[in-house]
């Protein structure tokens, strides 16, 4: 499955509804995966279910949007009796709907068929996982995720069990998550690269409110009627541990803040803990692939993040483009001489155009033609000698 083409939700939905099937968990549990897995704190390592093949890695984006929509869908499941896939599609649909609406955004509609149901709520979580950073921005840096992606299931919860306007609770709900914080972040002594990029992180992750008082903040300020659910709460916790786990330990400041945000919700101590150590356990496995916290030189995060894209598709694309460079012969002698010599400008001007040529005719590799693209050509000749048949290395010195 490939969470990035059409159809995915269609082909995804039945072996998701058949891991819940075989794996009996309860919302507590549900939680506790996502937080392993790291859509709790933005940075999605895995999903719920184990589907990624080893042909097609998925990349992070495409594990949000899985585990997105999985926890939307244990959700409902877990709600409503005798569900349905249809009506648990239909009922994500209008939940967004109705959040559009409310935002002052464009009108949602259900499809005539379950088919065209699937297309619409692909596109609603395809632009769920966007961040509000310019399009240019977001790319050049990407270290914006999505740290509040879970209050969408909050709220939906939220919506099937009460039946009313999801937008007044998902507001008031990222209110005080995004303000305490912000409390959180203030305990620091020492702010450093990191504590902004994290507040940069939270501020581009709001979808609901416009403005939001983070100046002269007190605890007295957190409603605590807004975050009384065990989830809400954890959800909060598990923020908090991130804010403050920047240097890999709590100090004194930051001890007494868990703790008496802990009292303030009347939250038991052994769950402050708990989030302290799921956090720290997080970060320690997983450092190397959370974006925020290896964040330095920005040209050289947007070289490796384009490398990853790039060896993604062409790794997908792997048949088709070997189709399509052994029937052009020139081409073929061309990367063989390259293999063994430096080629002359002209031989470069007729591979790069060649390529070229290729990218146009697979759909999936378009970034090649966007202004640019040409610089990224390297990285594709970089994947070439491996995809080709082992008489085209025959003379390669390793």
């Amino acid at each position: 499955m490939n969470p990035s083409a059409l159809g995915w939700i269609k082909k995804h939905l039945p072996y998701f509804l058949e891991f819940l099937s075989s794996n009996t968990m309860d919302e507590d549990e549900m939680y506790l995966r996502l937080r392993t897995n790291g859509f709790i704190y933005g940075t999605s390592i895995k999903t719920l279910c184990d589907e990624e093949s080893q042909q097609l890695k998925w990349t992070e984006e495409e594990k949000t949007k899985v585990n997105l929509f999985d926890a939307l869908t244990f959700t409902y499941y877990d709600c409503i009796e005798n569900a349905s896939a249809i009506d648990c599609v239909k009922s994500m649909i209008t939940f967004y709907s109705e959040l559009n609406k409310n935002q002052g955004g464009p009108s949602i509609k259900l499809g005539s068929s379950p088919d065209a149901n699937y297309r619409i709520l692909e596109k609603i979580i395809q632009e769920r996982i966007q961040t509000n950073e310019p399009l240019f921005k977001k790319n050049f840096s990407h270290i914006i995720t999505n740290a509040l992606l879970f209050l969408d299931v909050l709220s939906f919860d939220h919506y099937l069990i009460s039946g009313e306007d999801p937008l007044p609770y998902a507001v008031c709900l990222e209110k005080n998550l995004t303000q305490v914080v912000w409390l959180a972040l203030r305990q620091k002594e020492n702010k450093d690269h990191y504590n902004e990029l994290l507040i940069k992180l939270f501020e581009s992750s709001i979808r609901y409110n416009t403005t939001i008082k983070s100046e002269n903040l007190s605890l007295e300020d957190i409603q605590k009627q807004a975050v009384n659910q065990p989830l809400e709460q954890l959800y909060l916790l598990d923020l908090c541990a991130l804010s403050l786990w920047d240097d890999e330990k709590i100090d004194t400041q930051e001890e007494i803040f868990m703790r008496d945000i802990s009292q303030q919700l009347q939250i038991p101590s052994a769950q402050k803990e708990d989030s302290l150590k799921a956090v720290a356990s997080f970060i320690a496995e997983h450092k190397e692939d959370i974006a925020y916290l290896n964040y330095s030189n920005p040209v050289m995060h947007f070289y490796n993040q384009t490398t990853r894209t790039v060896s993604t598709l062409i790794l997908r694309n792997k048949k088709r483009l070997v189709k399509e460079i052994t029937q052009s012969k020139d081409l073929v002698v061309l990367l063989g001489n390259s293999t063994v010599r430096d080629l002359s400008d002209d031989e470069k001007k007729v591979v790069r155009n060649q390529l070229l040529d290729i990218c146009k005719t697979i759909p999936s590799l378009a970034i090649f033609l966007l202004p640019g693209g040409t610089i990224l050509l390297p990285i594709l000749m970089k994947y070439i000698p491996t995809l080709l048949p082992s008489a085209f290395n025959e003379n390669k010195i390793e």
